[in-house]
């Protein structure tokens, strides 16, 4: 039989409602800091502790909360920017749902002090589960400071499903990214566990760019800047010689609100078309200046979705204001069909006279003998053409079927630039080299940060690596790690190191590039799939000094590379769960032929 339907109770409700706007830390740290910024405030801090699973904490010089209006606040659909459904094709604030507050009491210990210019003593009110436990008076400034406490308390089946307090923090980090670079005229300051992570002075765009990600951006940034009768539009490209395969440095923002498409992020990719290598992605910071009633960002409970009434005008702005702007700072390179470069003469031979090539005679020739013998030095050289095919190998798997024999010698060869074929007596394996060689040198890193036996190679000339501000908060849980695999640094200061080693096989000109990936978060959550700090380190070290595909390999580098793979515990997929290699029969290849 079924049940009747009941009304739910307000705190059931309640806790639903928190769920679709409260996903995680980051969330509450996103409504907090957009409340504070709609609140008028000149500067504004964030304290955060264990991640903001124990506290987060925003402090704000605004205009605060009337005495009478602050229990109303933490009430749903309480709001102070809206008051007819038409308010919404208006909207200059961030918040205007009226369900942050209430949706962060309901899973939450809450304490706000909060006083106006008009007010003098700050007012005090505490809040667990949507019920006020205690209303009193306190000595705080003009402005809010809203400290949350023990997260989810109420529901430990989503406090269980946090990620760890490094993966919550960089979340963390993100929405504090956005709201700083969407209003740099604000001071922002971050602290963690009682450090200081952020110090963002009131400035411009370029300068918050530059305080958030480092000025080592300062000669890569283009500037972008265009206005039409439907847009505004300003902000930054970073040039292509900065491109990354990982989707980092790119912001959004619509009348100052970070938002995320993927259609806008086409027409950015389809401006720097035949600019970036294949994979890389391009980095930018754009501001968008619309009409109020042109977009409705009412489509989604974290507001970072906005639907707009012309897109594709917006698409062929975008696209044709960074194409110009690349055009103009000389970033696309320049093509003249009238010159050919294999046509000029190099400068050392400009006044050289032409030379007739030299004659070798064999005067021992006779056409009438039979098996003439070429000279000694013209064998050797015949050899040596064909002694590279000559390779002997004894292949040995314990991860391959068992059905599938390994012959004591065989020939292998690459296919494609990308394979290797490796012929069986039955069969035949074609085998991904880029992958093979990701799980060679995978198992080869956890290995080595397991035992910290490790060859590290000594730098002839140091490298100074500037970090930004959240690349120092992963070289302090990334320094035992990267000791254990060979990398020797030294802190010159709080932003900058000096490299003096590095892993063996690291090739000198990457050794920047490597650093600065694994101790720069990764945007698609990358990292959240990793058993262990040790474990996404090792994989994105192997991502990186992997052979390529595309790249030539000598027929004892094929060799060395299958005797290596053959060796490793694992030979099936690559560290990234892809297949590694296929089996092709022979009763495969014959019904092919038939």
């Amino acid at each position: 039989m079924k049940k009747r339907i009941t009304l739910l109770p307000d705190h059931v409700a309640n806790q639903i409602a928190a769920g679709e706007v409260i996903q995680r830390p980051a969330s509450v740290v996103k409504e907090l800091l957009e409340n504070a910024v709609d609140a008028g405030s000149k500067t504004i801090k964030l304290i955060i502790k264990d991640a903001g699973k124990t506290l987060i904490q925003v402090v704000d010089d605004g205009a605060g909360i009337n005495s009478k209006d602050i229990n109303l606040a933490f009430e749903r659909h309480a709001t102070s920017k809206i008051n007819i459904a038409e308010d919404l094709f208006a909207l200059t604030t961030k918040g205007f749902r009226g369900e942050a507050l209430a949706s962060i009491a309901a899973i939450t210990h809450v304490e706000i002090h909060t006083r106006t210019s008009k007010d003098e003593v700050s007012n005090c009110v505490k809040i667990e589960g949507n019920k006020v436990v205690d209303e009193n008076f306190s000595t705080h400034p003009i402005g809010t400071s809203i400290a949350v406490k023990s997260l989810f308390y109420n529901i430990p089946a989503r406090r269980n499903f946090l990620k760890s307090d490094n993966v919550e923090l960089r979340h963390i980090i993100d929405e504090f990214h956005r709201i700083g670079l969407a209003h740099p005229m604000i001071k922002f300051l971050f602290y963690n566990n009682g450090n200081e992570i952020f110090d963002l002075p009131s400035s411009n765009l370029r300068k918050r760019i530059l305080d958030i990600f480092g000025n080592k951006l300062d000669n890569l940034m283009v500037p972008i800047e265009e206005t039409t009768s439907l847009t505004k539009l300003n902000g930054f490209i970073l040039k292509p010689s900065h491109a990354k395969k990982t989707k980092g440095q790119q912001f959004f923002f619509v009348n100052n609100r970070f938002i995320r498409s993927s259609f806008l992020h086409h027409a950015v990719c389809s401006a720097f078309e035949g600019l970036l290598k294949q994979g890389y992605h391009p980095s930018y910071f754009l501001q968008l200046d619309l009409d109020p009633k042109t977009i409705d960002i009412n489509i989604h409970p974290t507001k970072t979705e906005i639907k707009f009434e012309d897109e594709q005008s917006l698409y062929a702005i975008l696209r044709s204001s960074i194409k110009h702007s690349l055009g103009i700072f000389q970033v696309t390179p320049t093509i003249d069909f009238e010159h050919n470069q294999t046509l000029e003469v190099p400068y050392s031979f400009k006044d050289k006279a032409p030379s007739p090539p030299p004659i070798e005679v064999n005067s021992s020739f006779n056409p009438f003998v039979e098996n003439v013998s070429l000279p000694i030095s013209k064998n050797k050289q015949w050899e040596g053409l064909y002694s590279e095919l000559k390779i002997e190998s004894n292949l040995v798997s314990k991860s391959l079927d068992p059905l599938l024999k390994v012959p004591q010698t065989t020939r292998v060869f690459q296919l494609f630039s990308k394979y290797i074929v490796c012929p069986l007596q039955t069969s035949m394996l074609l085998i991904d080299q880029n992958r093979a060689h990701q799980r060679v040198l995978y198992e080869r890193f956890l290995k080595e940060i397991t035992t910290k036996k490790c060859v590290s190679q000594q730098l002839l000339f140091p490298k100074e690596i500037l970090l930004n501000s959240n690349q120092q908060i992963q070289l302090e849980q990334s320094k035992e790690i990267l000791d254990s695999l060979g990398f020797q640094f030294e802190l010159k200061s709080k932003q900058l190191i000096e490299l003096t080693g590095a892993p063996e096989d690291c090739p000198i000109d990457e050794i920047e590039n490597i650093i600065e990936n694994i101790l720069s978060k990764n945007e698609d959550s990358f990292d959240e799939h990793h058993f262990s700090h040790a474990d996404r380190v090792s994989k994105l070290l192997a991502k990186n000094l992997a052979i390529k595909s595309g790249d030539l390999l000598k027929s004892e580098e094929q060799q060395s590379l299958l005797d290596d793979f053959f060796g490793c515990k694992e030979t099936t997929v690559s560290p990234f769960n892809k297949q590694i290699f296929i089996s092709l029969e022979k009763g495969e290849v014959e019904q092919k032929l038939n």
